[in-house]
């Protein structure tokens, strides 16, 4: 027995009231005084005790106190206060009216059972927080993880609660709660594939935080922003945010370009379609301006040293061209881009480097620059692309070499107007024949 209620039971006796009246009025009367004392706590330890530990948090050089002072990690631990004092003191309270004393014991296991998940949740949002700026932990779904622990938390909260208003143990419960198995599968299927798949995605680092994906079928192609249990969201290029399914990850695939941000380069792979009509073999007129050229002078050397040698080995004496080995514009064209692609400083050379000739076609003859450019942001591998193929273009009459393009406006009316004017009388030297008679 509590020493108040005696000494209360006492003094409302002594005005004269009779036992049921003393009983109550001494009940209500040291209820109130610990609830005051309950609120008294609380007030204190959230800002006596919570002050103190902010104070020291700030002081100290981890980050993991600031964090739980953050997530109100302290301050969940504040609401555990009541309910425990409502259990223990409800038994020396309530003595005068046992009957009530099993609803505000089973009232305070509710209030104490919000109020550890709460306390739950704060604490794995801040450990959340916190593993998300270590780098050893970038690789793995945290959220994911914390997701199906807040569930699995709010799974045995909901248990206490119900077995508690039914009156019933948990075990009980948790006995019949097997007959359900079927339809908690169907109504968690995309929880279920999402866990699997995001501990496949993450045993197999396929995927995490940053990297830059394509998904076509659900319009993505972006960096991915967000990895949760159930989906993966990506912000595309044009900002705008696509939502897919975690297990569509692991059951259809996707391209992952971290490959390319981690690796030496990116790969630059477009072709230039050249005018088969320009191709033709190098004259001496040709071979004095290409001398001029720096990044071609070691090649041409040692190409007309090694043809020489050849030609005065093999040559029939015949004036032929066929019967000798000859430098063409085009083959002398592609060691040129070799060279300056090597020479070039935004183009990693220790990595593949290839000029190749396609397939000839109806749109010509493609040369193919296959090479990995150093710079990998998107707007300066463009510009840096750009500007190769700039020279390229710019380069291409200086070997006697044309590109080749579908005729377009312009070349047709500069077609009509050399034909018409070429059908003029004065052209033909008709006017100058009637002026003569």
């Amino acid at each position: 027995m509590i020493p108040l209620m005696q000494p209360l039971f006492d003094f409302f006796s002594s005005y004269g009231l009779d036992a049921g009246l003393s009983a109550l009025f001494a009940t209500l009367s040291a209820v109130a005084v610990a609830l005051l004392l309950i609120i008294v706590l609380e007030l204190g330890f959230k800002r006596v005790l919570l002050e103190m530990i902010s104070a020291f948090a700030l002081r100290t050089v981890t980050t993991f106190d600031d964090i739980l002072v953050r997530r109100n990690v302290f301050s969940g631990l504040a609401r555990l206060l009541p309910p425990i004092f409502l259990h223990i003191l409800s038994d020396p309270l309530l003595q005068y009216y046992p009957a009530f004393v099993p609803f505000v014991k089973d009232a305070a296991v509710l209030y104490l059972t919000v109020a550890l998940v709460m306390l739950v949740f704060s604490l794995l949002d801040a450990l959340q927080d916190f593993l998300s700026t270590r780098p050893s932990a970038a690789r793995l779904p945290v959220k994911s993880f914390m997701q199906v622990l807040k569930a699995l938390a709010l799974a045995v909260a909901l248990v206490v609660v119900v077995s508690k208003l039914m009156g019933k143990s948990p075990v009980v419960f948790l006995s019949g709660l097997g007959a359900f198995t079927a339809v908690l599968l169907l109504v968690f299927k995309d929880s279920i594939l999402g866990l699997v798949a995001g501990v496949q995605l993450s045993a197999n680092n396929l995927v995490r935080v940053g990297d830059w994906i394509e998904m076509p079928q659900y319009g993505a192609d972006g960096d991915v922003i967000d990895i949760s249990l159930v989906t993966v969201s990506v912000q595309n290029w044009d900002k705008t945010i696509s939502t897919i399914p975690a297990y569509s990850l692991i059951s259809q695939g996707f391209k992952n370009w971290r490959g390319m941000s981690e690796g030496g380069g990116r790969r630059i792979k477009r072709s230039v379609h050249i005018d088969m009509n320009s191709v033709r073999f190098c004259d001496e007129a040709l071979l004095m301006q290409l001398r001029e050229v720096r990044l071609l002078k070691g090649y041409l050397e040692e190409k007309e040293r090694e043809l020489s040698e050849w030609n005065s080995r093999f040559q029939d004496g015949t004036a032929s061209p066929v019967n000798a080995r000859r430098l063409t514009n085009l083959g002398t064209f592609r060691a040129y881009l070799a060279a300056y692609l090597r020479s070039h400083p935004n183009i990693n050379t220790s990595m593949t480097l290839i000029i190749r000739q396609l397939q000839p076609t109806a749109g010509g003859i493609p040369i193919e620059i296959y090479v990995f450019c150093r710079e990998k942001e998107w707007a300066v591998y463009e510009g840096v692309q750009a500007d190769i193929f700039d020279h390229v273009l710019a380069v291409l009459p200086w070997f006697e070499l044309r590109v080749f393009q579908n005729p377009g406006g312009y070349d047709i009316e500069r077609a009509g107007s050399r034909l018409a004017g070429a059908l003029s009388p004065e052209s033909r030297g008709e006017g100058a024949a009637s002026g003569s008679l």
